[in-house]
């Protein structure tokens, strides 16, 4: 980046700091965005004269309200929740909610502004928001999110529907959420319509749409690997997380010929070096996400495995890293270490997680480097297909959703080496930043000033 162009994205930071204080999540989410398109933009006046960047990290508008419930023991309990609605230029918003003591309008603001890429890189007619609440669901009785989901939806009805916004789950938001979310939007609506994904197959949800974002963040990287004549097979994985990204993340790479080692909860994280194969994935599903408990739990049952308390993973030795938990876990020093072990691609299946200096750090080492817009996409593709299926009031085969899904990472991968390709290296990220944008600004540039 040449000092001009520095100046000119401290400059634009600046002023975005000012009108957003208090938003650190934010900031940094637009800060990596704008570093990659500063220079594109200001080779296409048209978008500079048209301020398409300035409008582009403006959300549409921002609901928030309360959300008032009952507890178990009959104690009133009140919440807030958001729905950020970021651009509609390219179709309805879509994005997650998000249960977590951690939500704030600054986390929101930062996904909801990477799903306007995220889902324009899909192909699909989709727009970018998030939502979600400080509610937390964990040791919360299946009556208690019941009432909490009830009472959300009072108020987020008025603002969503097929054609104007699409929530869908994330982080705290699983079938069981949005089952009720759903339910009781059908009830105050009086009528059944594909207004969330993620749905149960027994009333409008694909098949693969649990498996999804895992899935196409394995055929991210195996696409990146193929472009330079290599693949997964023989590869030792390391995975953060252990939630519904990480899991599948682990299913599809094992799947592909490579050995994942690691999985992880904030708890710590538990190192297996003969590999987690499908009996042991098998355990850990049942662990996560029928009986909710803690990853050490799994060293109790397979001996030759080790707890690392309070510690993140990336100081196993490994090819392969896929940061699968929550955004900014892994620092600059944690991409040190994974250098300084020869890691060879580093493939996001959370939302952010590397922190900005450690993005530098592998892209300026010439690491293969997938970014989360690109390769945690799988999840809102099948989300959208999902959408298609609703309206043509159809369900397509797993293995028709399957290959849906492969094709659109693989048209992801191509847009990303059209826009990132130089110097015999491909900056993913910056080739999935201007193909985000370029279909997004152009949409706009079209409808004029509104």
């Amino acid at each position: 980046m040449t000092s001009d162009v520095r100046n000119e994205v401290d400059g634009f930071m600046r002023g975005l700091t000012k009108r957003n204080p208090g938003e650190p999540e934010f900031h940094q989410a637009v800060r990596e965005v704008v570093e990659t398109l500063m220079p594109f933009v200001n080779e296409h006046r048209e978008y500079k004269d048209a301020q398409i960047l300035e409008r582009m990290t403006e959300p549409d508008r921002i609901i928030i309200f309360r959300v008032t419930w009952e507890d178990d023991q009959g104690h009133i309990r009140a919440n807030r929740a958001w729905r950020v609605q970021f651009n509609n230029s390219i179709g309805p918003y879509k994005g997650g909610l998000r249960f977590h003591p951690n939500v704030t309008q600054s986390v929101l603001k930062f996904l909801g502004f990477e799903q306007v890429f995220k889902n324009s890189l899909t192909g699909l007619p989709m727009g970018g928001g998030k939502g979600g609440s400080n509610f937390n669901p964990k040791g919360k009785s299946d009556r208690e999110v019941m009432r909490f989901c009830q009472s959300m939806m009072v108020e987020l009805h008025r603002h969503i529907g097929e054609d104007t916004d699409v929530p869908a789950g994330d982080i705290g938001v699983g079938a069981r959420e949005i089952s009720y979310l759903f339910g009781f939007y059908k009830r105050l609506e009086n009528r059944f319509s594909g207004i969330l994904t993620g749905k149960g197959l027994a009333f409008g949800g694909s098949l693969v749409r649990t498996e999804a974002t895992g899935y196409g963040c394995v055929y991210f990287c195996e696409n990146m690997l193929n472009h330079r004549g290599d693949s997964l097979k023989h590869k030792t994985c390391l995975v953060s997380g252990s939630g519904n990204v990480a899991i599948y993340t682990v299913e599809k790479a094992t799947q592909l010929g490579g050995k994942v080692v690691t999985l992880s909860d904030s708890s710590g994280f538990i190192h297996d070096p003969d590999g987690i194969d499908a009996e042991k994935l098998a355990f850990i599903k049942d662990l996560k996400e029928v009986r909710r408990g803690r990853i050490a739990e799994y060293t109790t049952q397979f001996t030759n495995a080790t707890f690392h308390e309070q510690q993140r993973p990336w100081s196993v030795p490994a090819d392969i890293a896929f940061p699968c938990a929550t955004q900014n876990e892994l620092s600059l020093d944690d991409a040190k270490i994974l250098l300084a072990n020869n890691i060879q691609a580093v493939c996001e299946g959370a939302n952010m997680p590397t922190e900005l200096d450690g993005v530098h750090q592998l892209i300026n080492t010439k690491v293969l480097f997938g970014p989360a817009k690109a390769a945690n996409a799988g999840g809102v593709a099948v989300s959208g297909l999902e959408q298609s299926q609703n309206a043509l009031r159809l369900s397509w085969s797993r293995e028709e959703v399957d290959q849906r899904l492969r094709t659109i990472m693989h048209d992801i991968h191509e847009k990303c080496i059209e826009h990132g390709n130089g110097d015999g290296y491909i900056n993913y990220m910056k080739g999935a930043n201007i193909a985000g944008f370029v279909k997004v600004a152009d949409a706009m540039l079209a409808y004029g000033v509104v």
